[in-house]
């Protein structure tokens, strides 16, 4: 339940900050953004890789390779929207490419997290500072409130989805460390976008690498 639960809270949270503060994305959301990064990073490679490479096969590398794949493919629609990056426009049309493309990362983060705490909580952290991001696109934005609501409940469903389907289609079971490194790859994109993305006129930051050690220290001791 706690698996179906958290990632809804963390979407949730993230809408009522923008409606609430009306925030920019400012130096304080980019910090909380790179601290998500660097544990969803760290989560990852701490409790999730060793898991997957204990079977000893080789072509896990593959699946890994895939998600990251896919997830650049992804993003040609969400326009980087998973890891920050979201252009306003002053448009009423809703963005399908964005929610589609969102939604689908979403279902994809969510098949592990039933089975793997770390993981979870990872993935709850990275959402807070996204779906802030996220909502705040949406309220500037020319469309009606209701639209944004529904953008926003979906989007918040897809990895408790993800999870549910995980554990309900037995079939799955067999493919289970194939779509594990699948969704390993997808993290790691993401959560390396976020690290290694130049800051503002490349000039050292040392808020987001004092952040960033915090990230690491926190998910290696959790």
């Amino acid at each position: 339940m706690t698996a179906l639960l958290l990632p809804i809270f963390a979407v949730l949270i993230g809408f009522l900050i923008a409606i609430i503060f009306k925030p920019t994305v400012n130096s304080g959301i980019k910090l909380l953004l790179s601290f998500s990064g660097a544990f969803l990073l760290s989560t990852t490679i701490f409790e999730f890789l060793p898991e997957i490479y204990a079977v000893q096969n080789k072509e896990i590398g593959i699946y890994i390779i895939a998600g990251l794949l896919i997830q650049i493919i992804l993003e040609f629609g969400s326009k980087g929207a998973e890891h920050g990056h979201i252009h306003q426009k002053d448009s009423k049309t809703f963005p399908w490419l964005l929610f589609v493309s969102l939604c689908i990362h979403a279902l994809i983060e969510g098949f592990p997290v039933s089975e793997n705490e770390h993981i979870l909580y990872g993935i709850v952290v990275h959402k807070i500072p996204i779906a802030i991001i996220i909502s705040s696109f949406l309220l500037l934005s020319k469309m009606k409130l209701w639209q944004s609501i529904i953008f926003i409940l979906v989007f918040a469903s897809m990895t408790p989805l993800g999870s549910f389907i995980n554990q309900q289609a037995f079939i799955l079971e067999s493919y289970k460390t194939p779509i594990n490194a699948f969704v390993v790859g997808v993290l790691l994109h993401v959560s390396t976008t976020i690290l290694f993305e130049s800051s503002k006129n490349h000039q050292f930051n040392a808020s987001k690498l004092g952040v960033i050690l915090l990230g690491f220290i926190i998910a290696y001791y959790l």
